[in-house]
């Protein structure tokens, strides 16, 4: 490369740099004052830094013909900005992408108009209400479901307004906003935290969070602390039935229960994205199933529905748990007494059994187990299919990479076709379930699928889904979700 090209090439890489720059205040304001939630090919760019900002442009090649620049994007997001719009999520890289292909010698901000005529005239439902949410445990599900909630927190739709433990030794307040502060998984938490000891808040981004401390849900006053008509999320595991869940019903304050667990007896276990639409108003508890069975279950449906299933193996590879021991020590069940960090440990599953409690179809046709190995986080389910019909990798891979970018399942489904991706790439991930291309098998009508998936975050995103939904808050989006 000559002089001139490195000069020439540095030289456009700050004009992407001062492109996205402007690009943050906008993307941040219509987010703020409208609730307008913006992606790229389902990565979003709230909250995002410049180099982020870019490398979600970079990343639509992989998806599309080409990569989409700032210099196509940013013309395409100032027509938005302009629309009286508001509450609702808008793919702003397939809009540009869009616009450069189709939009040729039209104006953007005509064009803009009509593409997104269909969602101009929808409205947000619930989306201006406040909805009290209480989360009753604090641990890693509770702690990303804050930070999630927190970062959700100028839509409005959803208010973290308390959190339910129990009193811990010593600077009980101090250690738990300590533990949402600094996490050794996801990171430090984006924003700021501050302590109010003498009223036992958390003051989280500015929003105040009352701290309670309760050995019984039933006996706790959510009225006192002014937080009417709840929906408490329970993530502590420890009722997981009708009868215990029923408690925190008794308590002031509270109207609807979400369990982050699979639920037992009657209880409708709920993958978001899958059957929420049989939650209905009269559902007082509903559970959220496992992080498994989130994960799993969309992708099964999907191969399910375009090749019939006949039967098939789920081998689970999780990573240890908080319920395992550091070291070799008594536990209750069968082998997870041994060190976590030190063993891969054979345990049961019940994923593929509550599978058929979401997909009723998939009754008698699977089978399954878990392997619990050393890593703190990111999981694989390992999807062992024998196909009503003969199939190609290739097309299969490029079935489920147009799921992951078109239709209905595009938030629970990604598609990663690396071959030198490995768990820890996945952390943070938001969907529940990302399949690994690369890693496909197919042998006539025997199929297996890798299916990675981020154990912790990416079912709490699940988690908060279904909460919205639950609470009546849905956003009309682009390009709709058929």
């Amino acid at each position: 490369m000559s002089p001139d090209q490195r000069d020439a090439s540095l030289q456009e890489w700050l004009e992407r740099e001062s492109i996205a720059e402007s690009m943050i205040p906008i993307i941040g304001s219509m987010y703020r004052r409208k609730n307008i939630v913006l992606s790229l090919y389902g990565r979003p760019i709230i909250n995002r830094s410049v180099i982020d900002v870019i490398k979600a442009h970079r990343f639509v090649r992989h998806v599309a013909t080409e990569e989409l620049s700032v210099h196509d994007s940013f013309p395409v997001l100032e027509a938005l900005s302009k629309l009286d719009i508001k509450n609702c999520h808008i793919d702003l890289g397939k809009l540009s992408v869009k616009f450069r292909d189709q939009g040729q010698g039209k104006d953007v901000d005509s064009f803009i108009r009509q593409e997104l005529e269909g969602l101009l005239a929808q409205d947000a439902s619930g989306a201006d209400v406040s909805r009290d949410v209480v989360l009753y445990g604090f641990g890693r599900i509770g702690r990303l479901l804050a930070r999630i909630l927190t970062e959700k927190a100028s839509s409005g739709a959803l208010r973290l307004r308390a959190i339910v433990v129990r009193k811990g030794k010593g600077n009980d307040l101090l250690k738990r906003s300590s533990l949402l502060l600094r996490d050794s998984i996801h990171g430090t938490f984006k924003g700021s935290i501050q302590t109010d000891e003498e009223n036992n808040l958390l003051i989280l981004n500015g929003n105040p969070v009352q701290i309670i401390y309760s050995n019984a849900p039933e006996s706790v006053d959510y009225e006192a602390h002014g937080i009417r008509e709840a929906l408490v999320i329970d993530n502590t595991g420890i009722w997981r039935d009708e009868e215990g869940l029923s408690l925190h019903l008794k308590a002031k304050g509270v109207a609807r229960v979400l369990l982050t667990a699979p639920g037992k007896g009657d209880l409708k276990n709920i993958v978001y994205g899958l059957n929420q639409s049989i939650v209905s108003q009269q559902d007082q508890i509903v559970t959220a199933a496992s992080c498994t069975t989130n994960a799993i279950s969309p992708v099964l449906k999907v191969i399910s529905e375009r090749y019939g299933l006949v039967s098939g193996h789920v081998e689970t590879v999780h990573s240890y748990t908080n319920d395992q021991n550091l070291i070799d020590n008594y536990h209750p069940k069968d082998r997870r007494g041994r060190a976590a960090a030190l063993n891969m440990v054979i345990t049961e599953t019940g994923a593929a059994k509550a599978v058929t409690r979401v997909l009723p179809e998939m009754a008698g046709k699977l089978t399954g187990n878990a392997i619990r190995v050393p890593t703190p986080n990111v999981s694989m389910a390992i999807l062992s299919l024998t196909l009503e019909k003969e199939v190609a990798k290739e097309e299969v891979n490029e079935f489920l990479r147009q799921t992951s970018l078109e239709g209905p399942l595009q938030r629970q489904i990604e598609f990663v076709d690396s071959p030198e991706v490995v768990s820890s790439d996945f952390v943070g991930n938001r969907h529940a379930a990302i399949v690994d291309g690369q890693a496909t098998i197919v042998s006539g009508n025997r199929v297996n699928l890798y299916v990675w998936y981020d154990n912790e975050y990416g079912y709490s995103r699940q988690v908060v889904r279904l909460a919205q939904h639950m609470v009546g808050v849905h956003y009309p989006t682009y390009p709709p979700r058929q």
